[in-house]
């Protein structure tokens, strides 16, 4: 039971911080950096995201004994496109403020890497709980990496937080909310990530 235990809790927190879906694995990097303009665009996409990836794992790992191996990429990509269609539906007749700042991108969460590598990585070969613990930690990893970029550019680049002033908007870098700022941010962050793991790794083998 211990080591039950053990690996339900590795699973889950691969995704957190050693397996980061962004940091640390470098996948899905276009909705990452194009809804990073502020904090709540990036909270919108990282939950409808999320929630595909839970589901997607789900329901792919319940059916992975019988889907044949040759049609398993277009069954995957039939499963997901299904979620990512009531997402959108859902976001559209709730939230249609976020989903019209969200645009062409939701409808993207179906191409999303993220998705499609845990699908082939890990549901397909694991248990319905197991590959719900990979989707929830993978997700909650991946809005932890896209709200901090969000929340970075938007204080830096206007001044809010989650559409809160902070200082006014003389003092906003502007650069921040633009394509090539939001490639900056992202890898200052790699950077810090890829240096605490390498301390860790250092640590571990002293």
């Amino acid at each position: 039971m211990a080591n039950a235990s053990k690996t339900s809790f590795g699973t889950f927190t691969a995704g957190l911080i050693r397996e980061n879906p962004t940091f640390a694995q470098v996948l899905g990097l276009c909705p990452t950096l194009a809804t990073s303009t502020n904090a709540n665009n990036a909270l919108g996409m990282g939950l409808a995201a999320t929630g595909v990836l839970i589901l997607s794992n789900i329901f792919i790992s319940s059916i992975r004994k019988i889907i044949p191996d040759q049609i398993r990429i277009p069954a995957y990509i039939s499963v997901i496109a299904a979620l990512v269609t009531i997402v959108d539906l859902l976001m559209h007749g709730y939230m249609y403020h976020l989903w019209t700042n969200l645009g062409l991108y939701v409808p993207l969460i179906v191409v999303n890497c993220i998705i499609m590598g845990r699908a082939e990585a890990f549901a397909s070969k694991n248990s319905v709980w197991k590959s719900f613990l990979d989707g929830l930690g993978m997700g909650l990893g991946f809005i932890g990496a896209i709200l901090l970029l969000g929340i970075t550019r938007e204080v830096l680049g206007n001044g809010t937080i989650f559409g809160y002033r902070l200082w006014p908007k003389a003092y906003a870098v502007f650069v921040t909310v633009l394509p090539p700022g939001a490639f900056l941010i992202i890898g200052f962050y790699m950077a810090i990530f890829h240096h605490i793991s390498i301390v860790r790794k250092s640590r571990k083998r002293a």
